[in-house]
């Protein structure tokens, strides 16, 4: 740790797949640099970060972490992400408030698919990033193949920082290539410089010479240099890396063991001298404000074991003292947060990330000013749910909570979503995969006292009718002593074309039924068609009241509504009822050298195949446009990421009713009157 005046700060991302060693990473560093005494381990439960009983109970990272030390007179906050796909909401929302990020990643070539959604995020966003190639002591390709596969993935141009010494188990060390310097390895220690290896000069000056015509592509003088074989300094060389990084034009890559702290000192000296200042990142997020006006965004909200809330925010611009008034909340408390340790802090100024206490009504991604009339500032878009448990509460005298505690869930972790779905009447838990939903439930058992049952949703069948009936006779008549109760009533059923809904008409003449009893007409036969005889809601239907009679005395407008009910009940059984599942229409993204297995996938699926594209601005990758039933839908994600290494997605919506076809509805039907009869 310097012992030096801070005179700057960086905010740094640590993004990558699972199980790439981010974590691990991050606790190199913060070792490294002496804000800890002593590296955690992952295995042994006790690092900075992943420190919630979910993360560890899993050990992985299921929520963004972060952590702050110094280095070089430079005070880094480091926010570590999860990097199970299921969890990239954390990630996205996170990344668009740093300076730079480091993507992590394993040295496995038939793994660098897994690294593509996270480069064209990056991308989207212009967030300047670097490569670290952890674990290079495990590597079984050659480092040039190792690079060409990488490449396939970024949209920009892979840019070696350091050329490796020795392959697989034998690394030993690396070159620097701007210096030409070699260092070797030494486990929890710096590297010591040595002599250029004599059988690696070649490759050093080819992988050196490419590094420099790659940045001589946006600097004309730099360009001039290698044309007249003039070798510029290094300290050119450093200023095209930071200024070709800062603008996202490049990706810089360096290479390391971060379990034994091979690389990281290298790797935070380029942070120090080529990763841009808080200032450039604000840039990238123009504020229509005077810049004296406090100005920041959240990117993580948390809820506390004890029930407190506290936002992680980015502040870009001016200065918030603690108690301001926020969007029209006083602040309780701003924090600098090392993992679960939060040191209170007084102010929190422009560059800084901080958490910030009681931001009641405040969500991930809004904009925080104590000037109402700041415009929002752009936000990650919401990953559409792709997953789904019906949850219900083990004891039935928790359901009057789960409703606040499901918001406390969303607001904690926006890739959740939950509905009470007004057909199957369940409560519906939604988001990215069943890690993903077992991590919501945990929490709402841990943090909620709630714990949950579950199971697979119901899928929201409905019936309609195939022909039409006349003059369905429905009577009902009831004698109680005093008045009794009667209504009689005709109708006529037919079914209307898909998508028109109920529609009721009547038809009476002369006064059969009198004009106060037909609302109960209409009323018994919507209540029936809430559950028609193959047990689901009745839609595109049309029914008429055509005659009927009365009694003066008896009539009532509820004898007349279950006389409707009665005739519908003899009548819809005469329609030919028939079953109806609900069509999504779905867009599934996937690499195109896995296109062909999901056609294959679609069909298996009872789906229909609408076509396949190019999909825009995703070199290498397509989109299939399909439709599907949605009862094919529960495990779909799973047999997806399955099929394309984790990295297929899709989105879906709800587009249209279609006939089940007739073998399968003898089946469910069967199946239902089975569960019925087990009931009775």
């Amino acid at each position: 740790m310097s012992g030096n005046v801070i005179s700057g700060s960086r905010n740094v991302a640590i993004v990558g797949p699972y199980l790439s060693g981010k974590t691990t990473l991050l606790e190199s560093i913060l070792s490294v640099t002496g804000a800890t005494s002593r590296k955690g381990s992952i295995k042994d439960g006790n690092t900075v970060g992943d420190a919630t009983p979910e993360a560890r109970d899993r050990q992985m990272s299921v929520e963004v972490n972060t952590a702050s030390t110094e280095y070089s007179d430079i005070r880094f906050t480091f926010v570590d992400c999860p990097g199970s796909i299921e969890f990239a909401q954390e990630a996205y929302n996170a990344l668009i408030g740093v300076d730079a990020a480091i993507v992590v990643c394993e040295p496995d070539s038939d793994r660098v698919l897994t690294l593509a959604a996270l480069f064209q995020f990056l991308d989207d966003w212009e967030i300047p990033h670097l490569l670290f190639i952890n674990k290079i002591d495990k590597a079984h390709v050659s480092f040039s193949d190792l690079l060409n596969a990488l490449q396939t993935v970024s949209t920009r141009p892979l840019v070696l920082h350091q050329y490796p010494i020795g392959q697989g188990a034998d690394t030993a060390g690396f070159i620097d290539l701007v210096t030409e310097q070699a260092y070797h390895y030494h486990p929890g220690a710096p590297a010591d410089p040595i002599p250029l290896p004599a059988d690696l000069k070649e490759q050093e000056h080819l992988a050196r010479q490419e590094m420099l015509e790659t940045l001589a592509d946006f600097d004309d003088h730099l360009l001039e240099e290698l044309l007249e074989e003039v070798n510029p300094p290094a300290d050119e060389i450093w200023s095209d890396l930071k200024l070709e990084l800062g603008a996202d034009l490049i990706v810089p890559v360096f290479v390391g063991v971060a379990d034994q702290d091979y690389g990281v000192r290298p790797l935070l000296d380029a942070l120090v001298r080529e990763t841009p200042e808080p200032s450039i990142a604000a840039a990238r997020h123009p504020i229509a404000a005077a810049d004296d006006i406090p100005v920041a965004q959240v990117l993580k909200t948390y809820y506390t074991q004890q029930g407190g809330k506290l936002s992680l925010v980015r502040v870009w611009q001016g200065t918030f003292q603690d108690g301001a008034v926020v969007n029209g909340t006083r602040l309780g408390g701003i924090y600098s947060l090392m993992g679960q340790q939060q040191t209170p802090l007084q102010v929190a100024e422009a560059g800084a990330i901080v958490a910030m206490g009681r931001l009641d009504g405040i969500s991930t991604g809004d904009t925080l000013s104590t000037d109402a009339a700041i415009p929002a500032l752009p936000r990650a878009e919401h990953l559409m749910p792709v997953y789904a448990l019906a949850i219900a509460p083990e004891r039935r005298s928790d359901e009057v909570k789960l409703s606040t505690a499901l918001s406390k869930l969303v607001d904690e972790d926006p890739a959740i979503a939950w509905e009470q779905h007004g057909d199957t009447h369940e409560v519906i838990l939604w988001g990215q995969g069943d890690i993903h939903l077992q991590v919501a439930l945990d929490r709402l058992s841990r943090k909620h006292n709630l714990p949950m049952t579950t199971h697979a949703p119901q899928v929201p069948y409905k019936e309609t009718i195939k022909q039409a009936t006349q003059s369905i006779h429905g009577r009902y008549k009831h004698q109680t002593g005093g008045h009794g109760q009667f209504g009689d009533v005709y109708l006529d059923i037919c079914p209307l074309d898909r998508g028109e809904g109920f529609q009721f008409k009547e038809t009476i003449v002369g006064g059969v039924v009198p004009r106060q009893y037909i609302p109960g007409v209409e009323m018994g036969v919507r209540e029936f068609l809430s559950q028609g005889p193959l047990g689901f809601p009745v839609v595109d239907v049309s029914v008429t009241l055509t005659n009927g009679s009365y009694h003066a005395v008896d009539s009532s407008e509820q004898a007349f509504k279950q006389a409707a009910r009665i005739a519908m009940q003899d009548g819809l059984q005469q329609c030919q009822p028939s079953l109806l599942e609900p069509i999504l229409s779905i867009v599934v993204s996937v690499p195109n050298s896995y296109t062909s297995n999901v056609l294959r996938l679609v069909s298996t699926r009872r789906g229909q195949i609408l076509g396949y594209a190019s999909k825009p601005n995703w070199r290498d990758w397509d989109e299939v446009t399909a439709y599907l039933p949605q009862s094919e839908m529960q495990d779909l994600i799973v047999e997806l990421r399955s099929l394309t290494m984790g990295v297929g997605f899709f989105h879906w919506q709800y587009d249209h009713l279609q006939d089940v076809p007739e073998k399968l509805m003898e089946q469910m039907i069967a199946r239902s009157q089975e569960a019925a009869n087990g009931q009775r």
